[in-house]
């Protein structure tokens, strides 16, 4: 389901980059794989306490008929048509296939009725007082055919359904948080009393941006006509700083990872090049400066027996002031990849690899190895530190005897010797919406950001091909981590190849916050649909609600026309 806007009635305008925010959730086979589902024909209606609901015609993955739904409709619930939880199928006492649905609460009997249409032209209603009662409908009875409002829209692809009016509230949050906000205003104090250069490096630009959200920009001063020895009043102008990162930043690095440690920044990436048979490192004084620096090997295929290829999602991750790489590998063929660790030597020099451990394999609390040999492979290791406790997640996919497809887990983590979990494995996520399961069922790439008291776990969906795409979990950072009810899932993607023009496939993400305390992320494209995978940085923009935008790109993040400011300085002597 997609949704679109207007203000008037008039020319609809897409949502989420006319990306979809509803799927339906597949279900699961009695081996445990999952059965990927779809929906068509969704209808969104107010529910009788003013929050919303929504019916729609459950189909397989390919939009063939789904006996599981025969005479039956599903049913969500949201407060505010962001999140919405999938409540079931509603029996309407019929052995015919939905073809059409509608939904309406009625005042008068304080029913819900719930129109459909079969697949033979057929026309019924049935009544519900409770949609929440699977159960509850009345009988069909026959009815006249309902018809849809047409509305003014030119949309790629729609295929129009209903229109509903929302209070402004919730069109508000609904467009500032499906939409890319743009910078409308940057502002300055107007006047600043300073002794030298370097008080004004301290004054931050504030550039305010269409969704009402604010964020502190950097100004490049031009002080050359202040006398800082001699008191007066100055006029002095500045640009608003923007970091250009041209995508991609490195081709041929996937997974990439960036970290500060001991002054310095270091880059790592899965090795696309090579056919992922070895790990480099960069380093550099700044972010920036990763992009043009040397590389340095640090692990390869020939160093250790039991290292042998498929060197995957290398990550950097600082425990307890000693550097960790977290990264998979294979012991000889794919169905042998599972997490390991490496460890940098203290006082180690992390584009040495002589000051490296050998890889270590990820065991259980009991010692035994995290994933059974040739059966389940584990890979995207990353660590969570909140409120003095250590936590890894992980993606991990059961190949034997069924392919379950790719699951995320988290498990609370030895920080003293951090390739030991010290409970037993969660599960946090399955590729269960149709942005997961499209081509092949993968949930990866985990990564934590947390900020304003929540914990955003970004992951990865899909094929590594132009689907993938990253997905979100949140959490309070005071629940229980390890209890799957702390974590909420969100509906739809964050960021698709429909996200930020070509740019395919963007996924496999991690965060790092520099010097000034701007967040980036650090993430893998495809320049082409069939292009080769390569690293891009962008910033990341908190929006409404504090959530994380993804793809705020240079052009909206900063507006030219407003990057040039000015100020008065007031110079004061004793």
């Amino acid at each position: 389901m997609h949704l679109a806007y207007s203000e008037d009635g008039k020319p609809f305008q897409a949502l989420n980059h006319n990306s979809g925010v509803l799927f339906a959730k597949a279900t699961q086979n009695e081996n445990g794989t999952l059965r990927a589902k779809s929906l068509k024909n969704p209808y969104l209606f107010r529910m009788a306490d003013g929050t919303f609901g929504v019916v729609a015609v459950r189909t397989e993955a390919d939009g063939q008929q789904d006996e599981e739904s025969r005479g039956a409709v599903l049913f969500f619930a949201s407060d505010d048509l962001l999140q919405y939880q999938e409540i079931g199928l509603i029996d309407l006492q019929s052995d015919a296939y939905v073809r059409d649905v509608a939904c309406e609460y009625d005042e008068s009997s304080r029913a819900y009725v719930i129109r459909w249409s079969d697949e033979n032209g057929g026309h019924y209603r049935n009544r519900i007082e409770d949609l929440f009662d699977l159960t509850g409908a009345g009988a069909p009875e026959k009815a006249e055919p309902f018809t849809l409002v047409a509305v003014s829209a030119d949309i790629e692809g729609m295929q129009h359904r209903n229109v509903i009016r929302v209070p402004r509230e919730t069109a508000d949050r609904l467009i500032g948080r499906l939409t890319v906000p743009e910078n409308v205003a940057i502002e300055v104090p107007d006047c600043i009393t300073a002794a030298s250069a370097e008080d004004l490096k301290t004054l931050k630009a504030t550039a305010v941006y269409s969704d009402g959200t604010t964020a502190p920009k950097s100004v490049d001063w031009d002080t050359a006509a202040v006398r800082w020895d001699q008191a007066g009043t100055y006029r002095v102008n500045g640009t608003v700083r923007q970091e250009h990162y041209a995508f991609p930043v490195a081709a041929n690095r996937a997974d990439p990872c960036i970290a500060k440690w001991n002054g310095k920044y270091y880059f790592i990436a899965t090795n696309d090049a090579d056919g992922n048979q070895t790990l480099y490192i960069r380093e550099a004084e700044t972010i920036s400066g990763l992009i043009q620096a040397g590389e340095s090997l640090i692990l390869d295929t020939q160093t250790y027996d039991h290292i042998k290829g498929l060197l995957w999602a290398p990550e950097l991750h600082i425990i307890g002031d000693e550097l960790y790489i977290f990264h998979a590998a294979t012991t000889g063929e794919f169905f042998y990849e599972e997490c390991h660790v490496m460890k940098l030597r203290e006082g180690g020099d992390p584009t040495c690899a002589a000051d490296w451990s050998m890889p270590r394999r990820v065991v259980k609390r009991d010692g035994a190895d995290l994933c059974e040999a040739g059966k389940v492979i584990s890979l995207d290791m990353t660590v969570i530190q909140v409120n003095g406790e250590c936590y890894a997640a992980w993606s991990e996919r059961q190949f034997v005897p069924v392919d379950l497809g790719a699951w995320v887990y988290i498990a609370k983590l030895d920080p003293k010797e951090p390739w030991r979990l010290t409970s037993d494995p969660v599960l946090l996520t399955r590729p269960d919406f149709g942005w997961a399961n499209n081509h092949t069922f993968v949930d990866e790439g985990p990564f934590a950001l947390i900020r304003g008291g929540r914990i955003f776990l970004t992951f990865s969906s899909a094929a590594i091909d132009a689907t993938y795409c990253v997905g979100l979990l949140t959490a309070d950072v005071n629940a229980d981590l390890l209890n799957p009810d702390s974590w909420t899932k969100g509906n739809y993607p964050l960021l698709t190849s429909r996200s930020v023009p070509g740019e395919y496939g963007p996924g496999h993400n991690s965060y790092v916050t520099d010097d000034e305390g701007v967040t980036w992320n650090v993430y893998h494209a495809r320049p082409g649909v069939e292009g080769p995978r390569g690293t891009g940085i962008r910033r990341v923009h908190f929006g409404v609600d504090g959530y994380p935008v993804l793809d705020l790109t240079e052009e909206r993040d900063l507006n030219p026309a407003l990057a040039g400011v000015s100020i008065e300085v007031i110079v004061k002597r004793d």
